[in-house]
């Protein structure tokens, strides 16, 4: 009863989660849990997180939600490389500072851009452009602070080294480039600081974890195959975009 990681990469926590695992050479079995179809509803999967979502992970019978709360775990029971979390308290704080920020400010608010221009058109739902302007605002805006509160002149969010802040930022702010809004384009330090992160994980694993969401992109699914609770679903989350 090894380690299971029960993700879908379409799920930026998902990617983060995957990188981290494989970049440390983490044993694992992957367990895929396709969205769009609904498989993170199922009652098998509610056993694993009764939350329903992805990532979750199950270690023998010990199970685990939520991403920034696995990636410590592994980085603890693995022993991996201390700049991921470093044991050093203000070093640490300063990660656990971006992560804060991260999921008040930074996750969901980069995803808007798939939701209204890839996943929208193709569910039927015409998005006001002024929804669509208004968002991508508030996207600017959060940039303004990722580059000067927190990356700075810094190689890294945090500080010298890699750590989860910048695994988890970079998914997020990817899946804008694969929607069409690349929120790289024009800021050559937020470019440089990618290069960095994407030269430590590698280009072989960048691309197999970003390959389901590049193919949604370039071909966006009619929905026709997907269960009638999912197109609610996602109808009703474009709803509450505000």
């Amino acid at each position: 009863m090894g380690l299971k990681l029960y993700l879908d990469f379409l799920s930026q926590p998902s990617r983060a989660v995957y990188l981290f695992a494989k970049v440390n050479r983490i044993p694992f079995e992957l367990q895929r849990v396709e969205l769009f179809q609904g498989q993170h509803m199922t009652d098998d999967f509610a056993k694993v997180n009764s939350l329903k979502k992805v990532p979750a992970m199950k270690d023998g019978d010990f199970t685990l939600a939520e991403s920034v709360a696995i990636l410590h775990y592994l980085s603890q029971k693995y022993n991996t490389p201390a700049h991921w979390y470093p044991p050093d308290l203000q070093a640490r704080a300063r990660v656990q500072e971006y992560l804060s920020w991260h999921a008040d400010s930074i996750r969901g608010t980069f995803g808007t851009p798939l939701w209204l221009q890839v996943l929208g058109p193709h569910a039927g739902i015409h998005v006001p452009q002024e929804k669509v302007d208004r968002n991508i605002a508030s996207m600017m805006q959060q940039l303004e602070h990722l580059e000067q509160k927190f990356l700075q002149d810094k190689p890294f969010l945090t500080g010298d080294q890699i750590s989860f802040a910048d695994l988890m930022a970079l998914e997020e702010l990817m899946q804008t480039v694969y929607a069409g809004f690349d929120v790289f384009e024009g800021r050559p330090k937020l470019a440089a600081w990618r290069g960095r992160v994407e030269a430590i994980l590698g280009e072989k694993l960048c691309h197999e974890v970003r390959e389901a969401i590049c193919n949604l992109c370039a071909e966006p699914r009619t929905l026709k195959d997907i269960p009638l609770a999912m197109k609610e679903m996602i109808k009703l989350r474009l709803s509450k975009i505000p």
